[in-house]
C-alpha cells in the first residue's frame, strides 16, 4: 500500500493530506486569508498521521506543491518536505500547483485557466482542456480585455484561482465561467502525486526548487 503525504502551501491555504493509492484519506486546510504555513503546517502534518492512524514510517513518499505561487509558502512547503524524505529517507514527488488546481473542475466541454494571483495586474496561469491535459504551458501575464480572447470565441472557458478576482473585471465574454472562492488544496494532490509515484518520477532531495516562475523581488513596506 502506498501512502504518501501530499502538502499544498502555494497560497494562503495551508492544506495537507494522506493519500492511500491516491485516494485521499484525511484532508486538513487553513483556507483562510493569511498565511498560517509556518505556525500550522507541521500540526497539521501530526494531525492528519494522527487521524489516519498511519506511522510516518509507513510513508512511501512525500508530495509537495511545486508552484507557481507564493514564494514564502513555496518555501516553506518545500523545506518541510525535504526535511521529511530526508528523515523517512523516502522519494520526494513534486506536484504542479496549476494542475493540481484545475481538477477541481468537472465538465464535458470548454477548456480549464487555473490562475493565481501575482503582482498588480499579473496571474500565473496555465491552460487545460475539460479532459485535463495541458494545451498551453504555465505563464507570467499581465491581463487585459483581449485576455484568452481566442479561446473565449471558441466556446467556454472555466477560469479557476484567487486570480479569478483579477480577471472578472476585465474579462466579459459570455463564454467566460468564473469559479471563485477557490485555491489550490492537497485533495486534488493524491492521484496526481500517486501516478508520479508509480512511475518514479520523483525528484532530487538535495537539489530540488519550488517553480517560482518569476525572480523574487522584494518591495518596500
Amino acid at each position: 500500500m502506498a501512502y504518501i503525504l501530499n502538502i499544498e502551501t502555494a497560497t494562503t491555504n495551508c492544506s495537507v493530506s494522506l493519500s492511500k493509492e491516491g485516494e485521499i484519506l484525511v484532508l486538513k486546510e487553513d483556507n483562510s486569508l493569511t498565511y498560517s504555513h509556518a505556525e500550522s503546517l507541521h500540526v497539521f502534518i501530526d494531525a492528519v498521521m494522527k487521524s489516519a492512524q498511519i506511522d510516518l514510517s509507513q510513508l512511501a513518499a512525500i508530495a509537495v506543491s511545486k508552484g507557481p505561487g507564493s514564494y514564502t509558502g513555496l518555501r516553506i512547503g518545500v523545506s518541510a518536505a525535504k526535511g521529511l524524505c530526508y528523515a523517512l529517507n523516502v522519494p520526494l514527488v513534486s506536484v504542479d500547483t496549476l494542475e493540481s488546481l484545475t481538477l477541481q473542475i468537472e465538465s464535458e466541454e470548454g477548456v480549464i485557466v487555473p490562475m493565481l494571483d501575482a503582482r498588480r495586474m499579473e496571474v500565473y496561469s496555465s491552460i487545460y482542456d475539460f479532459k485535463y491535459h495541458k494545451i498551453r504551458a504555465t505563464e507570467a501575464e499581465i491581463l487585459d480585455e483581449s485576455s484568452f480572447q481566442t479561446y473565449l470565441e471558441k466556446g467556454k472557458v472555466y477560469f479557476i484561482g484567487n486570480g479569478v478576482e483579477k480577471a472578472k473585471t476585465l474579462i466579459t465574454h459570455p463564454n467566460a465561467i468564473f469559479v471563485e472562492g477557490k485555491l489550490p488544496s492537497a485533495k486534488e494532490m493524491g492521484t496526481l502525486a500517486h501516478l508520479k509515484y508509480k512511475k518514479n518520477d520523483i525528484e532530487d532531495v538535495a537539489y530540488f526548487e519550488p517553480y517560482y516562475l518569476k525572480e523574487f523581488i522584494g518591495l518596500k513596506p
